[in-house]
């Protein structure tokens, strides 16, 4: 595969990668914000895997099935199961309306488009065209996670974040050290167990997960 067609293959991963985050903002139904992180897991690993081809930097491709196993599987799987033992079935609602988010979410992808711009110049690595889309990706995981009531859907709003931010240091600085990205994932497994039983705790002993129902509790007493 010549590199400039790989390149050109990245790039359509990287778009692909921010069409997903944009869908996680205007989702509102649990599933499919669930399927929508498993999407965006999987063009987050076969774009690792062609990063890691174009360079010859191998231990992308073990980055790549790491990625691909933990967000494309066990993750989903995971707060899938968690969605059914706590029969989540409602839609979502949101602190901003879907268009207001859209908008907010459009003027960040331009302003890390105008942060990046002197980094890009620079560079001369075959990733540089995707460093804003990366950043980008983080800050939509960030506005997710800040405009949403559902304890649940914040934490897939900051796994999406953490996607952002493996992207940006596939294409900063070809990826982190291998120790770094194995510490990470194991992190991440660890961390979806620990919510895991967290949430099951506050839905048995408040009945909802719900952010703002747990502050007029607290403000309650």
């Amino acid at each position: 595969m010549p590199t400039s067609f790989a390149a050109q293959i990245n790039s359509v991963m990287a778009a692909l990668i921010l069409l997903t985050a944009f869908g996680l903002l205007t989702q509102r139904r649990i599933l499919g914000l669930l399927n929508l992180f498993a999407w965006q897991g999987l063009f987050l690993g076969v774009s690792t895997a062609i990063v890691g081809y174009v360079t010859g930097v191998h231990h992308l491709f073990i980055s790549s099935i790491l990625t691909l196993t933990l967000k494309v599987v066990l993750l989903p799987w995971i707060l899938y199961a968690l969605i059914r033992k706590l029969n989540i079935k409602k839609e979502i609602e949101t602190l901003v309306n879907i268009p207001g988010t859209m908008l907010i979410g459009i003027a960040l992808v331009i302003f890390s488009y105008h942060l990046t711009a002197p980094v890009t110049q620079l560079s001369t690595l075959v990733t540089k065209s995707t460093l804003a889309v990366a950043l980008a990706t983080v800050m939509l995981g960030l506005l997710m996670m800040v405009t949403r009531h559902h304890a649940v859907t914040q934490i897939i709003g900051f796994l999406a974040m953490e996607n952002g931010l493996f992207f940006a240091a596939t294409s900063a600085t070809y990826g982190m050290p291998m120790v770094v990205e194995l510490g990470v994932a194991l992190d991440l497994l660890i961390a979806a167990f620990i919510f895991g039983i967290f949430f099951f705790h506050i839905s048995t002993t408040f009945d909802s997960l719900d952010v703002e129902q747990m502050g007029k509790l607290k403000e309650g007493d």
